[in-house]
């Protein structure tokens, strides 16, 4: 066997110092890795791969090509972001801040928000919003990262506002319902005032139901529209957020309801089966209104405060 060229001395030298910076993983050249990144052992980077700053890769973790990974991100020990046959989906892509768990699967087309978490050997096969908690195959939405509890069910009998007992949460303007209950043996009444007990007048309302208990609904904030939400039969959950602090809300009574002022984000999810989400809004449908990206949510919500 010949003496190795300078440029065989080189590439090898290469190789190893990249060994030993990865730690005996695969980064192939074409990938970026950004500063303050570290991967663990025998993590595998495919081509056309982008990590940001400040990412935990941990060991046996495997990015298919293409995938996109903001910044500070953690990926679990023998987390798999999958392809798809034929390049039928784009790449997933993770966005800044979140979590995931060891042994998850990551599907081809898949979003990851903003400080989401994905629990340990979920199978994610559909986007998941930012600051969600998903867990289970296939992955539901078990909550949301820092979502206070809202107040709990109780029967009412009066109170004070004309009737019915109001309470505020930890999202600003965001209001918990209680209206009166009538009992009577011909079946039981309850009611509410608007511009009394709820503070609009409604010009639509909606209804949503059938739902799928994996399903969320919502996702969206208004600029100037205020809703309120009651279900009526069965129960959901509300999340509520103003951008700083997050409030979740169960619906299982109707007797009971949520107001959400404008720029508040909200999303309904946990639906049983026999769930049906009354919904009255105080302007007629305006697309212009709905605010659908959380992160011009965030910008938005932001720069109003700041005014």
């Amino acid at each position: 066997m010949g003496l190795m060229t300078d440029a065989e001395r080189e590439l090898l030298a290469a190789t190893a110092l990249r060994a030993r910076e990865h730690r005996f993983s695969v980064v192939d050249e074409s990938a970026s890795v950004g500063s303050g990144t570290t991967l663990g052992p025998h993590v595998f980077i495919d081509a056309q791969v982008v990590v940001g700053e400040g990412c935990t890769v941990e060991s046996g973790a495997h990015l298919c090509r293409g995938t996109v990974v903001e910044d500070g991100v953690h990926i679990g020990a023998h987390a798999a972001f999958a392809g798809a046959p034929g390049n039928a989906q784009p790449p997933a892509v993770v966005k800044a801040g979140a979590w995931i768990g060891a042994n998850t699967s990551i599907l081809a087309g898949v979003t990851i928000g903003a400080k989401a978490i994905v629990r340990p050997g979920a199978v994610v096969s559909r986007s998941v919003p930012p600051g969600a908690i998903v867990e289970g195959n296939p992955a539901n939405i078990i909550g949301y990262v820092d979502a206070a509890p809202g107040p709990g069910t109780a029967p009412q009998h009066g109170g004070p506002r004309g009737g019915a007992r109001i309470e505020d949460t930890a999202v600003k303007g965001v209001t918990v319902h209680h209206f009166p209950v009538i009992p009577d043996l011909r079946g039981s009444l309850t009611v509410g005032e608007f511009d009394r007990q709820v503070p609009f007048t409604p010009k639509r309302y909606f209804m949503v139901f059938g739902v799928p208990s994996r399903e969320i609904r919502g996702e969206h904030a208004h600029h100037q529209c205020h809703q309120f939400l009651i279900c009526v039969r069965g129960s959901c959950a509300v999340m509520a957020d103003d951008g700083e602090h997050k409030v979740e809300v169960l619906l299982d009574s109707p007797d009971r309801g949520i107001y959400l002022p404008p720029m508040t984000w909200g999303v309904q999810y946990k639906y049983s089966a026999d769930a049906m989400l009354l919904v009255f809004a105080s302007d007629y449908y305006d697309n212009a209104d709905y605010i659908r990206d959380y992160a011009d949510f965030i910008r938005i919500s932001a720069a109003k405060k700041a005014a």
